[in-house]
């Protein structure tokens, strides 16, 4: 096994230390973190370390994932599981890199059409393809989708 990605070890520092503060609602959320990383480790034909963009990838799944829960439960009238989603999505985005805020993201968008010389809604793809590296895990797919597609149809 190779060198542990510095996320991974945060998470269980952090770990630690919400048992010994007893916070409920961070341990249970790092926990099932760790556990989500560690399935993906052992997933495959033989077991890996991950490195931090990996580990990143399933963290940003895992705070989707509670704020998709969040809008089923709110929608739902059960405020008080939307707000624990809610409060796991808070822990989990504090490991993730800052999202991107809309100018920051268009800015990107512009530049990674000049660069493929994309033109048209159809040259999506070339354009995605140029683009997700650069915002891996600082904005979520559809957001970018939803800019490159605005971009490319104006």
């Amino acid at each position: 096994m190779g060198r542990m990605s510095a996320l991974k070890d945060k998470l269980k520092a952090d770990l630690a230390a919400s048992m010994k503060a007893r916070d409920e609602v961070r341990l249970r959320t790092i926990r099932m973190a760790l556990a989500a990383v560690n399935v993906e480790e052992v997933a495959g034909k033989e077991a890996r370390e991950l490195s931090d963009d990996e580990v990143v990838k399933i963290l940003t799944r895992e705070a989707k994932k509670r704020r998709e829960a969040s809008e089923a439960f709110a929608g739902a009238g059960r405020a008080e599981q939307a707000q624990a989603e809610l409060d796991e999505q808070a822990v989990l985005e504090e490991y993730l890199p800052a999202q991107l805020s809309d100018d920051e993201l268009n800015a990107l968008v512009d530049e990674a059409i000049a660069e493929s010389g994309a033109q048209g809604p159809k040259a999506m793809g070339q354009v995605m393809k140029v683009l997700n590296p650069k915002v891996a895990g600082r904005a979520e797919g559809g957001r970018v989708a939803q800019a490159v597609r605005a971009r490319l149809s104006a």
